[in-house]
């Protein structure tokens, strides 16, 4: 993936209000874990739920200055989708409001209440900001088997991380919850979910999370109109990256069974469907999960 010489977005910060929590992180293959570790559970129960959560205040940042590749890398790729949304609400008649994005290191207090490495990343409505702890680029490649371009680019500094299209995967799904967050499809499903079942909240979740995944794959395809950034792999990198993370596949990683109604994120295959179609298309309409579920 080409990025370097870029614009790199102002609105990345960083966390200087966080530390490293006893018995943080992964914690071995237990699938709770691992589905807080892959792009959040669904950000409201995961952090009303989760193990670390406090309800503390906002964590303090600052602008991020650091010139390591990890922090120059999401820069870029979080300009990149602030062009490309831009572009694509200015088309349908409105305004894109840039979210912020957070980087820390092991524990974060957001809006939606405190959360720490194992989280995952993660989207805030209430504060529209992303959450990346990038030691989470590491754990794609040791935990998931999320690898891609760097493992035979000769770039030692990356050599254990997953590859750069994978990571620009993870943080456009974010920046696509974002979106639903700006077009009143999150605040839908939270309404929704309250009304029925655990089992049909569940669903909705999945189709919200499905939709950032198609969301994800718009940003893609429109990016690389606008840029080119695309090399050879990197398709099939994000592919793999999106196969690798479905409810169906984790499930069965953590040794337990694989039960449709406690997916919160959908089958490897409809990840992988999703992000495809939104990544041949270019175009939002085709995103819509829902087909009257609201």
């Amino acid at each position: 993936m080409k990025w370097q010489g870029r614009r790199g977005s102002t609105n990345v910060r960083t966390s200087s209000g966080g530390g490293k929590i006893m018995g943080g992180g992964i914690g071995g293959i237990i699938i709770a874990g691992i589905l807080w570790l892959v792009f959040g559970v669904n950000p409201m129960t995961a952090l009303q739920t989760g193990q670390e959560v406090a309800g503390g205040g906002n964590t303090s940042t600052e602008p991020a200055t650091s010139d390591d590749r990890d922090t120059q890398f999401v820069k870029v790729v979080l300009a990149d989708t602030e062009e490309v949304w831009h572009q694509i609400f200015n088309e349908g008649g409105s305004t894109y409001k840039e979210p912020s994005l957070i980087l820390f290191n092991g524990q974060v207090s957001s809006a939606c209440g405190s959360a720490s490495s194992a989280t995952g990343p993660f989207y805030c409505p209430g504060d529209q900001t992303v959450y990346l702890d990038t030691s989470f680029f590491v754990e794609m490649r040791q935990k998931l088997g999320i690898s891609g371009d760097i493992q035979n680019s000769g770039d030692s500094e990356n050599q254990n991380k997953a590859g750069d299209f994978a990571q620009a995967y993870v943080i456009s799904h974010e920046v696509g919850h974002h979106v639903q967050t700006l077009l009143g499809i999150t605040q839908q499903v939270n309404e929704a979910s309250r009304q029925v079942t655990r089992a049909q909240a569940n669903k909705l979740s999945v189709l919200q999370e499905l939709q950032a995944d198609c969301f994800a794959g718009v940003w893609a395809q429109r990016n690389q109109e606008r840029v080119q950034f695309l090399e050879a792999g990197d398709i099939d990198e994000a592919i793999n990256a999106a196969g690798q993370i479905g409810d169906d596949r984790l499930a069965r990683a953590g040794g337990g069974a694989v039960v449709p109604d406690n997916f919160t994120h959908g089958t490897s295959q409809q990840r992988v469907e999703w992000f495809t179609r939104g990544l041949e298309s270019g175009n939002v309409q085709t995103c819509d999960t829902f087909s009257g579920a609201l």
